[in-house]
């Protein structure tokens, strides 16, 4: 009996982003220049696969710096700080390397420069996640209030609306986020927004490559991490492309393949920290039950690359 027929799309770009990449040789240069064990404030990145491996090789997660010997470097995660976490380090006079993604460091710049010229500062994100608890920990309390939708910019109180500024968490759906800004914008005319959009390049990126797949499909599975703001966002953003049946899976034996009984055409994404390896186990997965064809859908072509901070620069990795 032959396997039925079934096109995947592949969409591009997909998976690790630069910021990601950074974030996990940093562990591993940091193992490699002081050795087992290196301790890492929250999970380096949302990935359970990636964090498992870095464990195995000596990486020890923790989710307060209170949970950290003074003796062993720290590593803060890619989605970036609270001002008091590497103040607290130093206090303790312990060695720490910020992982922190560049271009969240950009937004913590940011809303600093705008609270230093006196605005107040409204960010959009979702409440709880790493990201936006660092970018508001940037400033005092009450320097920093939260939006997550269009309700909440008609509630929120603010100090002066002639005198505010926005910022975004990075890994927002444009869609959501456009709403959002309009919804300010016309509560707030004199609010300031960023000079570029904070919604990172591997966001806008992976989301567009998803709308062009989206509706030629009868199926998207974007692989990814539950507690993953921007692989969620991908779901969400292949449902309201035209893709009915849009699932996140950790790995292949997340699939539900009953749900899949009679597709055609499936497209496959990957949120940015999400390993390749991960992607290619998916695809051997739908190769053992159907006969497949892989086409690539590219949208964009990405060529960043972000230098690990200075003082693992003298570390080698082997290949």
């Amino acid at each position: 009996m032959t396997n039925p027929p079934l096109t995947i799309y592949l969409a591009a770009p997909r998976g690790f982003c630069a910021g990601v990449d950074r974030a996990i040789k940093i562990v591993e240069m940091a193992l490699a220049k002081w050795g087992a064990p290196v301790y890492v404030r929250h999970e380096i990145v949302h990935n359970k696969f990636v964090v498992d491996g870095l464990r195995a090789k000596g990486a020890i997660f923790v989710e307060e710096l209170s949970d950290c010997p003074n003796d062993r470097p720290v590593i803060f995660s890619a989605h970036g700080v609270a001002k008091s976490v590497p103040a607290e380090a130093e206090r303790r006079e312990m060695i720490y390397v910020d992982a922190t993604c560049p271009l969240v460091s950009k937004v913590h710049i940011e809303a600093e420069r705008h609270s230093a010229a006196g605005l107040q500062i409204i960010m959009i994100g979702h409440a709880g996640h790493p990201e936006t608890i660092g970018t508001m920990g940037q400033l005092p309390d009450g320097e920093v209030l939260l939006v997550e939708t269009e309700a909440d910019v008609g509630t929120i109180q603010v100090r002066d609306p002639a005198r505010l500024a926005f910022v975004t968490q990075t890994t927002l759906s444009v869609d959501d986020t456009i709403g959002i800004v309009a919804a300010l914008n016309a509560r707030f005319p004199a609010i300031v927004g960023p000079h570029k959009e904070d919604i990172c390049y591997a966001t806008t990126n992976r989301q567009e490559a998803v709308k062009e797949v989206a509706p030629r499909v009868d199926a998207l599975l974007v692989v990814g991490a539950p507690n993953s703001s921007n692989s969620r966002r991908l779901v969400e953003v292949g449902a309201n492309n035209g893709c009915d049946y849009s699932q996140l899976v950790q790995r292949s034996e997340d699939i539900d393949w009953r749900a899949l009984e009679g597709i055609r055409g499936l497209a496959i994404t990957a949120g940015a920290s999400a390993p390749e390896v991960l992607v290619n186990e998916v695809i051997d997965a739908f190769r053992a039950r159907y006969d497949v064809t892989v086409e690539t859908v590219e949208t964009a072509i990405e060529r960043v690359n972000f230098k690990v901070p200075r003082v693992l620069r003298d570390i080698q990795l082997e290949a």
